[in-house]
């Protein structure tokens, strides 16, 4: 099987797709957190694609697509451009961003 990463293009589908689904607080949580789709680094699996696209923060944590796993995922991270930890989940985006917000409240962040 060969993988290919994805595209930039391919992403901004799957972003506007999880926009769609998203409730009206959580895409208002969205609009406050996105910015402009980075790639940022990851050493454990991403170099082979040249990182994965990060699409929102929030504090110290990174809501990133894997495109390995075809799926959004959380991390922490501690230097912008750097994604601390590999994360497999397979979330479209808005159930990720259901988890940051989880993440938030239970840690009061």
């Amino acid at each position: 099987m060969n993988w290919e990463p994805i595209t930039l293009e391919e992403l901004s589908l799957e972003i506007s797709k999880g926009e769609k689904e998203m409730s009206p607080e959580n895409f208002q949580f969205w609009n406050e957190i996105k910015f402009t789709t980075t790639k940022w680094t990851e050493h454990e699996f991403g170099d082979e694609g040249g990182g994965f696209w990060a699409v929102a923060k929030y504090k110290n944590f990174i809501l990133y697509y894997n495109d390995i796993e075809d799926g959004f995922n959380i991390s922490e991270f501690e230097k912008d451009g750097e994604i601390k930890e590999y994360g497999a989940e397979q979330d479209e985006l808005q159930f990720a961003l259901i988890k940051l917000r989880k993440l938030i409240e239970y840690y009061k962040i």
